[in-house]
């Protein structure tokens, strides 16, 4: 090897360390300039609450204490650490809080995934990767909880690739890892479920005489990582919490973020599917068994829900790496080791330097721009007239509940579907969507409502008008509002039998 060759590495490896950390910085800032866009679930609104109520109380929640509908049923926050991150940063900067925690927790997820294709694959396919991600998680890049567990998956699959690849078992100061995404978010059963496909990668390429012994281990490992699970306040009932949502059955159809993938129009997730399978197909590539598997459980998931695309983005090329590096033949470092401390020091350095610069440009963004949330999530005047009518039981929107609880107002329903149940709320949308009109005057007097807070353009304002003792009295680009009247005590069968012919 040449000196000037030598060299040449020598720089690549020094400009290597520092990609991880211009891709985070990259990502941070981009996130940070449309901050405005987090803000677009008003599920934010009572995950902040509930993060208060913990820090206030010191404890975590047991039973629900938001509803009229639910009060006292058990119910637990398998996204505790998250809400009272989300708390903080709220109480402390107001929106911009949540705006910045919700930016970082993005770049670290980007750099984390960088730094750990780049031990596979070269830097600029492992930037391209990064950045095909992000553009595939877009819709889901919003400020609530599985934002901020989301480094953590990166970080948890990528160390088990790493070891499958290796062919050795993960090392057990990983377990943490495990707890504290417990602790952020429910989506840790994935992290769960993906010890076993991987232990079988690194089971199948190791000796046949050290095959049973490394399986134990990855059992043994596996074993760990459940109990890791369970370190959180609510111990094992974390796993019974995290798994109701995937009971709501027909429910999940409704929810955005859990309805199947749609491609009657084009999407980057549809070409992201595409250019994999013509890729594997122009590249000739080659994978065991367990990679298969992994790639089609995680497409599995995406397709079923919207909401796993970015489990797909971030993982597939983790699942991918060795593969592609296999691939091409890269340059080594110099194993003398002569310029792994010069290396370091210009990581470090360019770090200080990024972070720096990260606290600078917040400042000075801060300074002239004020996050805000969606209007469409908020109907602020629609409920400052409720509170003047001092209405008590309100049948809101599905995607008012959030700011219902921010005002400290009692909810009919919000998006703690696991709370309510797939009959309630399937009976609460075919009420208000016009599927089945007859539900609604029922579920009116059943919950003895006094008040609705509706979607402006949806069908229920429009039932409700031809509802004998509904008056509407409030109308904006948001919410209607519609109040019971003198005679909102006539006969249900005759209410139902309005409301059928009204809708058709």
């Amino acid at each position: 090897m040449s000196l000037s060759f030598a060299n040449s590495i020598a720089m690549q490896s020094r400009a290597r360390a520092l990609v991880p950390l211009c891709v985070g910085a990259g990502a941070y800032l981009f996130f940070l300039h449309v901050g405005d866009t987090l803000l677009q679930d008003s599920d934010s609104f009572w995950q902040i609450k509930i993060g208060q109520w913990i820090l206030d109380h010191g404890t975590v929640p047991t039973t629900d204490f938001y509803s009229f509908t639910r009060t006292g049923a058990p119910w637990i926050s398998t996204s505790w650490l998250s809400q009272v991150l989300f708390a903080f940063s709220h109480a402390q900067w107001d929106w911009a809080g949540p705006v910045i925690l919700t930016t970082m927790a993005v770049a670290l997820t980007a750099a984390i995934f960088v730094y750990l294709l780049d031990a596979q694959i070269e830097a600029p396919r492992a930037v391209l990767f990064a950045m095909l991600a992000l553009l595939l998680s877009l819709h889901h890049v919003l400020a609530r909880p599985h934002i901020l567990a989301l480094p953590v998956m990166v970080a948890w699959v990528g160390l088990l690739m790493a070891a499958a690849d290796r062919r050795r078992a993960p090392s057990w100061y990983w377990l943490p890892l495990m707890a504290l995404w417990a602790n952020l978010h429910g989506g840790f059963v994935l992290g769960l479920a993906l010890i076993g496909p991987i232990s079988l990668e690194a089971v199948e390429h190791a000796e046949k005489g050290r095959r049973l012994q490394l399986f134990m281990r990855w059992v043994l490992f596996g074993i760990g990582a459940l109990i890791a699970s369970c370190c959180t306040p609510y111990g094992w009932k974390t796993l019974l919490g995290a798994t109701n949502i995937l009971s709501l059955g027909e429910l999940l159809s409704l929810i955005f973020e859990w309805m199947p993938a749609n491609f009657a129009t084009f999407s980057s997730f549809e070409g992201a599917l595409l250019g994999l399978i013509a890729f594997g197909y122009y590249r000739g590539l080659v994978l065991s068994a367990p990679r298969i598997f992994l790639i089609l459980f995680l497409t599995w998931s995406a397709l079923t829900h919207v909401r796993s695309i970015e489990a797909f983005a971030f993982l597939v090329p983790l699942v991918l790496a060795k593969p592609l590096g296999q691939m091409v033949t890269r340059p080594q470092p110099d194993a003398t080791g002569t310029d792994r401390w010069p290396a370091r020091y210009v990581t470090a350095l360019g770090a200080l330097m990024i972070v720096a610069a990260g606290w600078t440009s917040t400042s000075l963004y801060m300074g002239h721009n004020r996050f805000t949330f969606t209007m469409t999530q908020t109907p602020v005047a629609a409920v400052d007239l409720l509170e003047q009518r001092k209405a008590q039981r309100i049948f809101n929107a599905y995607q008012f509940g959030g700011y219902l609880i921010s005002r400290d107002i009692p909810v009919y329903v919000d998006g703690r579907a696991e709370l309510y149940g797939e009959t309630f709320v399937m009976d609460f949308f075919k009420a208000t969507e016009g599927k089945k009109p007859e539900l609604l005057p029922r579920l009116l007097d059943e919950y003895k409502i006094d008040a609705t807070l509706l979607v402006a353009d949806a069908p229920g304002p429009q039932i409700l008008d031809q509802l004998k003792g509904w008056k509407r009295i409030y109308t904006d680009d948001i919410a209607v509002i519609h109040v019971r009247t003198a005679d909102a005590q006539a006969g249900a069968a005759p209410q139902a039998e309005t409301s059928r012919e009204a809708f058709k």
